[in-house]
C-alpha cells in the first residue's frame, strides 16, 4: 500500500468542498428561478439537489479536517448566465454535475491504493454523482 499524499489529497477536497458549495447556491437559485406548469416537482428536485450539495460539502469538510486540512471558505466560481429556461437550467446542471465527477474522480486517482476508507468515499460519491447525472440526462430527453 502506498502513502498518502495528504498535500494533494486536501488540495483536491478542497476543490470538492468549494464546488459543493457552489451547488448549494446554483440549485437555490434555479429553484427560485423556475416557473411554468411543472415547476413545483423541479423546485423541489432542485432543492434536493441543493440540500445533497450541502451534505457533500459537509462529508469532505470532516475528511478534510480529519487529514488536518482547513475548509475552505470560498466558492466555486459560478457564472450567472441570465438564461431561465428549464432547458438552460438543466444544461448548466448537468455541467455542474459532470464537474464534480471528474473531481471526485481526480480524488480517487489520488487516493487509491493508500487509503481503502477514502477510496470508498470517493466510489461512493462517484456513484451519487453518476446518478444526479443520469436524473438530469433523462430530464433532457423531453427537449429532444
Amino acid at each position: 500500500m502506498k502513502d498518502l499524499n495528504n498535500k494533494a489529497t486536501t488540495e483536491i477536497l478542497n476543490s470538492i468542498f468549494e464546488l459543493e458549495l457552489a451547488g448549494v447556491v446554483l440549485y437555490t437559485h434555479y429553484a427560485l428561478m423556475i416557473t411554468g406548469p411543472n415547476r413545483i416537482p423541479i423546485v423541489q428536485f432542485m432543492r434536493g439537489q441543493a440540500n445533497e450539495s450541502l451534505a457533500h460539502a459537509e462529508a469532505v469538510g470532516e475528511i478534510l479536517t480529519g487529514l488536518n486540512g482547513h475548509p475552505s471558505v470560498k466558492i466555486s466560481s459560478i457564472e450567472e448566465t441570465f438564461k431561465h429556461s428549464l432547458l438552460d437550467i438543466l444544461k448548466e446542471s448537468l455541467a455542474h454535475e459532470e464537474k464534480a465527477l471528474v473531481q471526485y474522480k481526480l480524488l480517487l486517482d489520488i487516493v487509491e491504493g493508500a487509503s481503502i476508507y477514502l477510496e470508498e468515499f470517493a466510489r461512493g460519491m462517484i456513484s451519487q454523482e453518476e446518478k444526479g447525472r443520469m436524473e438530469i440526462i433523462k430530464m433532457l430527453r423531453d427537449f429532444g
